[in-house]
């Protein structure tokens, strides 16, 4: 399975002002881009903070919410919630049918995919902003070499870069 990590991040690096912050500060291009890029791979996994923060289920893909909750559930067939590991997560998803997913955050989820090398394409859209301070694109180390793929100006200050993760 191909697992992209897709972030929107400012010019100095920040993917949020804080866990709370709701990513309207994105740009259209970037919206364009995210649904685009999730729409084709059909299933997005996330964490609950940032589930949590876009406050609904995205239509025209799946939406896997990793947690610590054993509490949440769902009924609905695109939304799953589970505590399951990174790799169970994409097994089950590969007996699915599904070739693609996309990680799309917060960084503790970036940082547990970044980690145990399952992260094939980083996908990063930059936005004209600087927050000074916030959250990071991962939330603790994580060592991956890159090797750029694509890059290409999304609006007149917007850019997207795309890497492939170097084994």
């Amino acid at each position: 399975m191909h697992v992209s990590l897709m972030v929107a991040i400012t010019v100095d690096g920040k993917i949020a002002r804080d866990v709370d912050h709701f990513p309207d500060w994105t740009g259209k291009a970037d919206k364009r881009l995210y649904v685009q890029v999730t729409k084709k791979a059909g299933v997005m996994i996330m964490g609950s903070t940032t589930f949590d923060t876009i406050g609904r289920v995205l239509p025209g893909r799946k939406t896997v919410v990793m947690t610590r909750n054993a509490d949440r559930r769902s009924d609905r067939e695109d939304l799953v919630f589970t505590q399951d590991p990174a790799e169970k997560v994409l097994d089950r998803l590969a007996g699915q049918g599904y070739t693609e997913a996309v990680v799309v955050g917060g960084a503790k989820i970036n940082h547990l995919f970044a980690a145990k090398g399952l992260i094939d394409e980083l996908i990063l859209t930059v936005s004209p902003l600087a927050f000074g301070t916030g959250l990071s694109v991962f939330s603790d180390a994580v060592d991956l070499k890159l090797n750029l793929k694509e890059f290409r100006q999304l609006d007149e200050n917007t850019l997207c870069l795309r890497y492939l993760v170097d084994r």
